[in-house]
């Protein structure tokens, strides 16, 4: 009996299989009979390994490019360039039509600036008062001439007319309102009436200056008027002059010559 007794090895199923290197011929057969063996022993056979497809070869670095994000919709940007071009063409083109409306009235029209000039100084009345000052009467007349042929020109309120002595104002007046037609030539009488401080000072500096016989003085004038084109009265225009006038004297009621005269007038809209 103990003939017929066989003795199997204990398998251990945990230790790892070492599989013998083979030729590549008899590695189906090998399978075959391990398959065999292991069906004879009960132990289930693992299941097959899957092969994975080859892969990429590894690189040590890789280029990644960053995203640029895609820049938002300009509507809004252009459409304000649109309106900012467009406004600022439409006021060209109305400054361009503007001058081509100044530049023909002008060829029509041909404005000219009032000519002035002082003809006589009367001076009624010099002395000081009992406070110091010095007070003083002068009577001018000046000639107004507007050389315009298809302009007339409104005198308006609010002019102001001062004689002046070395930059001290003496008297002041104002200009008559009236209408002055088309190559009109009109004379006004304008009286001036101050007081100035300082009266013993200045009389002696003016006293002392007659002694040369050349005393300036110095006519300031402004006067507001407004244009007349025709039919059409446009907005009120200041008129602004200075006259550098050289007298022989300042005696009250005394006869006075005007030695020289130089005067200059501007337009201010």
């Amino acid at each position: 009996m103990a003939d017929h007794l066989k003795i199997h090895p204990v398998v251990d199923v945990e230790a790892p299989s070492t599989v013998p290197l083979v030729p590549s011929t008899s590695s189906k057969s090998s399978q075959q009979g391990e398959s065999m063996h292991v069906k004879s022993m009960n132990i289930p056979a693992p299941p097959p390994r899957a092969q994975l497809p080859p892969g990429p070869p590894p690189t040590q670095f890789r280029q990644t490019t960053p995203l640029i994000p895609s820049p938002p919709p300009r509507k809004s940007r252009s459409f304000c360039c649109k309106c900012i071009c467009w406004t600022i063409s439409l006021l060209i083109l109305i400054l361009v039509i503007l001058g081509a409306i100044v530049g023909i009235l002008y060829l029509v029209f041909q404005p000219k600036i009032p000519k002035y000039s002082v003809d006589r100084l009367q001076i009624s009345d010099l002395r000081l008062n009992t406070d110091g000052s010095l007070y003083a009467k002068f009577d001018v007349q000046i000639t107004a001439k507007n050389p315009n042929k298809k302009i007339g020109i409104y005198y308006q309120d609010g002019s102001h007319l001062s004689v002046w002595y070395a930059k001290t104002k003496l008297c002041q007046g104002k200009f008559p309102k009236f209408y002055q037609g088309h190559r009109n030539e009109t004379s006004l009488n304008v009286s001036l009436t101050g007081q100035a401080q300082y009266g013993n000072t200045l009389l002696g500096a003016l006293q002392e200056q007659q002694q040369t016989g050349r005393i300036p003085l110095d006519l300031k004038v402004d006067v507001p008027v407004s244009v007349k084109l025709g039919k059409l009265k446009l907005r009120k225009v200041r008129i602004l002059g200075n006259c550098l006038l050289i007298v022989d004297t300042l005696s009250s009621n005394s006869f006075i010559t005007i030695k020289a005269s130089s005067c200059k007038f501007r337009l201010k809209l």
